[in-house]
């Protein structure tokens, strides 16, 4: 009878939340933290589980909503004393390791790909193809900065200096972040913020990592073979499932692959 008593706990509890995809680069099923908040909370507020895992799946994306999902995670986390482990999966790189970084412990499978500390952008240049199709480019601004970087004319050198510079500091905010939530577990090694990408055991033996383990087999080592597990994950909107948004999806869809393919996922 104890299990249909109110308030009664019946034993151990683990709420698993899933963070699987590219963050915020477009689609309706990218990771952002507007999709996400609902989520969160009631991870962390039904039941007051024991602990909170995050199944980990991600190649990174918008530093902005990484920083932003890590940052309610940690929230939640501090006002209901609750601990948090993250569990990743093929990888865990760039944005997706920010996402990892925000839990207290984090394992990984032993060919999981860790890391990849670092900011990219990429882009075309199309200049050239337009001159060769006699196409000219017209572009009036007011401000000196309104056509930063614009692909339809040949890339100034000024732009470069300038996007180096945002990158930077994106760069600086990514390795703050990393060093406040991991610190001395991280290893004295000069190629640990370049970003360089780690497998398995190798992420552990720069501190990017605490160990090799699966999600089931730690939890119950931790709380015993009775833990429950309650999962969270996203649903599909009403409009996916009577198949809406179509294209929408198809190029989400191609750009998260291009993320994965970086790591030859």
């Amino acid at each position: 009878m104890k299990r249909w008593l109110p308030f009664v706990k019946s034993g151990p509890t683990v709420a698993v939340l899933r963070l699987n995809g590219a963050i915020g680069l477009g689609g309706r099923m990218a990771l952002s933290d507007t999709s996400l908040a609902p989520l969160i909370e009631k991870v962390f507020k039904r039941g007051k589980p024991d602990a909170v895992a995050l199944e980990i799946n991600s190649p990174g994306g918008s530093p902005v909503q990484s920083s932003l999902i890590a940052g309610r995670i940690r929230r939640q986390a501090a006002e209901k004393n609750i601990p948090v482990i993250a569990f990743v999966e093929d990888v865990a790189a760039s944005g997706g390791y920010w996402l990892a970084s925000a839990a207290d412990e984090i394992y990984a499978d032993h060919s999981s790909i860790i890391g990849s500390i670092g900011v990219i952008s990429a882009g075309f240049g199309a200049n050239v193809f337009l001159a060769r199709q006699g196409l000219e480019r017209r572009v009036h601004t007011a401000g000196a900065s309104k056509s930063f970087l614009d692909p339809f004319q040949p890339e100034k050198e000024e732009d470069v200096v300038r996007l180096r510079r945002l990158l930077d500091q994106l760069h600086v905010n990514f390795i703050s972040q990393v060093k406040e939530r991991r610190g001395a577990k991280l290893a004295d090694n000069r190629d640990l913020f370049t970003g360089e990408i780690w497998v398995g055991e190798t992420a552990q033996e720069v501190g990017l990592i605490d160990g090799i383990g699966h999600l089931d087999q730690v939890m119950k080592d931790r709380f015993g073979d009775k833990v429950k597990f309650r999962r969270y994950g996203r649903g599909r909107s009403l409009a996916q499932r009577l198949g809406l948004s179509l294209a929408e999806d198809a190029l989400g869809l191609i750009e998260e692959r291009a993320a994965y393919a970086r790591f030859g996922l």
